[in-house]
């Protein structure tokens, strides 16, 4: 333990004198072990100790970076360790609902039968099986559309599918367009696949038809990636009437389109954009969310000229989903646990929800009353990178803005909240912290 802290005081002394300057990146921590002659978990310790300190803020989708320097004595009082809690982690979102392992486990005991499990660990195509496609088109069933069994695929996750559609869609050096806050990681795969993101504006009702239209008159796109069931990170839900103006658009335009469903389960209704486009639009979804993170499978519903070459890019890609996940979700469906966990987490996003309009009252908070994130844009004199490392001093995480942020220097003064992974008193403790956080800055710098 004191090896790291002491290699950790080296870096902090580097900050302190102005070797390593303010919005100066720190290496990979697997970069940062190499050098060092250390192992990756203690690098990961340096930077966790580099962040307590508010030496340094965590983006993520970007790396770790020096933070600026705090303004005198009132901004310093903000960065120094806050009272010994437990840490809360409001990046990670992973929901769990109550009495969860409960009610998985009766389902998965006949898989673990000597015969059936023998079948259950064989490899899985790309296809899945005949059960676990029809099991998958019953979830992602809405009022108005009804996938077709055999138009779905499966990976090892959803951030594969999501892989596997672009990598069938898009040549290196090709343009996709997306919101301009868009999902962390996809950003990376974009990196990986050689791809252009074009940022594309939006307003309350969701992304506009013509900044799509634009985007591509200036340059053709090769698809358009698009979340438009409660976006992340600002939760916003794509009104019906623009869904249909980007649906007859892309129609227009003949323009593949990604759209990614992963947190859609939390709304009662709502049709995708595939209900009225079709053709065109390949949906991307999964087990992660609705059931839980350990045991993944990505779906992904793909226009019937689509299926053969997808299902190419994931056997390329090694992005196959594990035959186990396959059958057990089978057995979930069947049975009603999907539904009955989906419930379940809906009530608790709600209930969580309301713990964040009562901690939050006064602040801008962007959010949905049903989803398990939301988007707080920051009172000024906040930036996002100051105000992570506040937080991360006072044992809380949270993603700044930036890391959503697809143009470059393009970056909101605004954190998003997980809100899915802590525990509700540890929550509540957390929301209530950050905005005595938020309230003392503002104070600082505003007040008499």
């Amino acid at each position: 333990m004191s090896d790291y802290r002491r290699i950790a005081d080296r870096i902090a002394d580097d900050i302190a004198t102005g070797r390593l300057r303010p919005g100066q990146r720190l290496p990979p921590q697997r970069a940062f072990a190499r050098r060092r002659g250390i192992a990756p978990s203690t690098a990961g310790r340096v930077y966790g100790e580099l962040v307590r300190r508010g030496l340094v803020v965590g983006e993520v989708g970007r790396g770790t970076f020096v933070r600026a320097a705090p303004d005198g004595p009132a901004g310093q009082a903000l960065i120094e360790a806050g009272p010994a809690n437990t840490p809360v982690n409001l990046e990670l979102n992973y929901p769990a609902a109550p009495g969860q392992p409960e009610l998985l486990a009766p389902v998965l005991a006949p898989l673990l039968r000597p015969d059936v499990l023998a079948e259950a660990l064989s490899p899985a195509a790309a296809t899945g099986t005949e059960a676990a496609r029809e099991a998958a088109a019953t979830l992602l069933i809405t009022p108005g559309w009804r996938p077709a069994p055999e138009r779905l695929l499966f990976t090892g996750n959803a951030r594969q599918a999501i892989a596997a559609v672009l990598a069938s869609l898009v040549r290196p050096g090709g343009r996709v367009g997306v919101e301009q806050l868009t999902y962390p990681l996809v950003k990376e795969i974009a990196a990986r696949l050689g791809i252009t993101l074009v940022p594309l504006a939006g307003d309350a009702s969701g992304l506009l038809p013509e900044a799509v239209a634009a985007a591509h008159r200036s340059a053709p796109l090769s698809a358009l990636y698009v979340q438009p069931t409660l976006h992340n990170p600002t939760s916003l839900t794509t009104t019906r009437p623009r869904l249909l103006q980007l649906a007859q658009l892309v129609h227009d335009l003949n323009l593949p389109v990604v759209e990614d469903r992963i947190w859609s389960f939390l709304r009662e209704s709502g049709d995708p954009l595939a209900a009225h486009a079709p053709a065109l639009t390949h949906v991307v979804d999964g087990l992660s969310k609705r059931v839980a993170p350990g045991l993944t499978a990505g779906f992904l519903v793909v226009p019937p000229h689509r299926v053969a070459a997808v299902a190419r890019a994931v056997r390329s890609g090694g992005w196959s989903a594990g035959r186990f996940a396959l059958e057990a979700a089978v057995r979930w469906a069947g049975e009603g646990t999907v539904a009955r966990l989906v419930a379940a987490k809906r009530a608790d996003a709600a209930r969580r929800q309301r713990i964040l309009a009562e901690e939050l009252a006064g602040f801008t908070v962007r959010s949905d009353p049903g989803a398990y994130f939301a988007w707080w844009e920051l009172p000024a004199p906040w930036r996002a990178d100051t105000f992570t490392a506040a937080a991360a001093a006072h044992g809380i995480a949270v993603t700044p803005g930036p890391a959503f942020a697809v143009a470059p220097g393009h970056t909101p003064d605004a954190v998003r909240l997980g809100l899915a992974s802590a525990p509700e008193p540890d929550l509540r403790r957390a929301l209530r912290t950050l905005a005595q956080v938020a309230a003392r800055r503002a104070g600082d710098r505003t007040g008499p």
